[in-house]
């Protein structure tokens, strides 16, 4: 038979007995969805539009009705079910919106699908503030003070688009920056891909819907028993036309949907639905006991923001060695002792748990404490890295951004140049550097660190030297 390397390589993965501390939020098959759509024999629920089971652009059977309990879990006005990830929902809500050279509000440490939506749309993106954990390392959300007095200058403004929870799992609550939006007419996008679960309890951040947001998107997949890909569309709103949001996801989104993600994102809703407040107090109680077993191995520690005015994601543990090592040297021990994190930066890594409360983590302990066992205090020769507060500006439209590209052959030189390309860590898929954004030092310095940890960085071009396109 001729050679299958990614079935074999998905194959070999399967077989090995592993952790997963990472998505998809069914954690490898453990939820009840396997038995429910008997995995073993999912190619029987691989279908198409036949009598019976509706129709995902034009629904008026099954899909309408769940999409509807959808929507009345959430409360919003309506929900769609995405078979493209929270990606068709980011670009379907801003070409919506947003057309040729209009001023939209951006949060800077969006996913790049967010710019590559801008790019689609032709618009002009005006960035917000940042928050910045100097310790941690890492943008968290928008400034709001700052925010407000940049929006207040901008009254035609098409849409804010805002990232809430990050990738970490600290989340701030939007609402009075959202209100501030409304009073102007502008709506807000929230990219809500790692709070899909924010509406079972408080003991969560609160969710966007709640704060007033008129288009959420949530990624089901990364916390909730949905398989990879499927994702969620909320509207709630005044301001935006569902007609429009219709038309763009029947453009965007396959013409051919995958039932068995439409019907695990089915089951996922229950799911959410059903986690009773009994469910979270066990919960928390079994996450509290894992933190502190892992801090009880003496060489991990779980760490989180110091900013007040954000919330820590229960389901998000960012562990950092206490011994020195990097976070990719954690997640390399880890992976020895089949452990799999999430992702790992310059000093930590990312746990994401179960949102499960009958989970044993014994294994998970005896594990760790393996991994860690041998570990000696080490003294590593790159410093501490945060995250720049980039405030370079896009110089074009990216209606504009047609223009030949040259190469720079080493990356220092392109000081002062206009890149050609996102430059994106990967994960979690924020954009360093934009297309059409003037490269400034702080860019140049700030790629070449992480760059040594071995971080992967989307459109970077490696030869003897990093280098890069530009515009010319």
């Amino acid at each position: 038979m001729n050679n299958m390397p990614l079935l074999d390589a998905l194959k070999q993965f399967v077989n090995k007995d592993t952790i997963s501390f990472h998505v998809p939020g069914h954690k490898n098959g453990s939820h009840n969805f396997i038995n429910e759509l008997e995995l073993p024999n999912i190619l029987k629920y691989d279908v198409t539009e036949l009598n019976g089971l509706d129709d995902l652009h034009y629904p008026s059977e099954s899909i309408e009705e769940a999409q509807k309990l959808l929507a009345n879990v959430y409360k919003a006005d309506e929900s769609f079910f995405l078979v493209n990830g929270s990606t068709v929902g980011n670009l379907a809500s801003i070409l919506a919106l947003c057309g040729e050279n209009d001023a939209v509000f951006v949060q800077r440490n969006c996913h790049k699908s967010i710019f590559h939506g801008l790019l689609l749309a032709g618009a002009k993106p005006i960035f917000l503030p940042l928050d910045i954990d100097e310790e941690l390392g890492q943008p968290l959300g928008i400034n709001i003070n700052q925010s407000m007095n940049i929006i207040k200058n901008y009254p035609n403004a098409k849409a804010m688009i805002l990232t809430n929870p990050n990738y970490y799992g600290m989340s701030q609550n939007l609402t009075n920056i959202i209100n501030f939006a409304h009073n102007m007419g502008i709506p807000t996008i929230i990219d809500e891909a790692h709070g899909a679960h924010f509406i079972i309890s408080n003991a969560f951040p609160d969710d966007a819907l709640s704060m007033g947001a008129d288009l959420v998107i949530q990624s089901a997949h990364k916390t909730l028993p949905a398989m990879t890909m499927g994702s969620y569309l909320h509207i709630k709103s005044k301001l935006v036309s569902s007609e429009k949001i219709r038309e763009m996801l029947r453009m965007l989104q396959s013409s051919s949907p995958s039932y068995p993600i439409m019907a695990s994102l089915d089951y996922a809703r229950s799911f959410v639905e059903a986690f009773s407040l009994e469910n979270v107090t066990m919960l928390i109680k079994n996450i509290d006991q894992f933190i502190k077993q892992i801090e009880e191995t003496s060489c991990l520690k779980v760490v989180t923001t110091s900013h007040t005015h954000y919330k820590q994601d229960l389901l998000k543990l960012i562990v950092k060695s206490t011994k020195g090592h990097t976070g990719k040297q954690l997640q390399e021990l880890f992976e020895k002792e089949g452990i799999y994190v999430e992702l790992s930066d310059w000093g930590h890594v990312l746990f994401i748990l179960p949102l499960d409360e009958k989970v044993d983590y014994s294994e998970h302990i005896t594990r760790l404490k393996r991994a860690t066992k041998n570990m000696v205090p080490i003294k590593n020769k790159y410093p501490k890295l945060t995250v720049p507060n980039f405030t370079s500006t896009v110089l074009n439209s990216y209606a504009d951004l047609k223009k030949k590209k040259k190469l720079i052959k080493n990356l220092v030189d392109s000081v002062g140049e206009i890149s050609a390309e996102n430059i994106v860590p990967y994960p979690p898929g924020v954009p360093i550097l934009l297309k059409g954004e003037m490269i400034t030092k702080d860019h140049v310095n700030y790629i070449m660190d992480i760059h040594q940890y071995g971080m992967t960085i989307q459109n970077l071009i490696e030869n003897k030297n990093i280098q890069i396109e530009v515009l010319i």
